[in-house]
């Protein structure tokens, strides 16, 4: 037991590890509403250049992002070995095409380092800190800016 009495269990954050290229990131699980092969989209005229489409899940319409072009790198054209990742932004669900799901990470807080100061201010918007796991560096990243609500909202209407 820690000092104020919470156990290293109660401090503990689950991550959905994933890969874009040949780098990692993370989410926090709890925005992880669930992880589906690659689905066909619609596309939506003069949606964001990230803005791949929307898909019919279940009777709902989910707007699909292609995470990596979102992040500045080179967009993916993706095919059946991508997955999408849905996951819930405010009161919308997005779905983030990444190329595969690597991992579920169990880490406390204090896990979390802060992104380096030499990052761009652009980097530092997606990215809300890094995990150092041993060999690997995972970049935890902050759903919130990956699509803003303005943008979710209007695709959504």
């Amino acid at each position: 037991m820690s000092e104020n009495g919470a156990t290293e269990h109660e401090n503990a954050i689950e991550l959905v590890a994933f890969r874009i290229r040949k780098q990692e990131y993370c989410v926090n699980i709890m925005s992880v509403r669930e992880i589906r092969g690659w689905t066909r989209e619609t596309v939506l005229p003069l949606a964001p250049d990230y803005v791949r489409g929307v898909i019919n899940l279940r009777g709902s319409v989910v707007p699909i992002v292609d995470l990596s072009g979102r992040l500045g790198l080179e967009p993916v054209e993706p095919c059946a070995r991508h997955v999408i990742i849905i996951t819930q932004i405010e009161n919308q669900l997005v779905g983030l095409v990444v190329d595969a799901v690597s991992d579920i990470l169990t880490i406390t807080s204090d896990s979390i380092q802060p992104t380096p100061d030499v990052s761009s201010d652009s980097v530092r918007e997606f990215v809300e800190g890094v995990l150092a796991m041993e060999d690997r560096m995972i970049n935890l990243l902050d759903l919130s800016s990956i699509l803003p609500t303005d943008a979710v909202e209007g695709i959504a209407a």
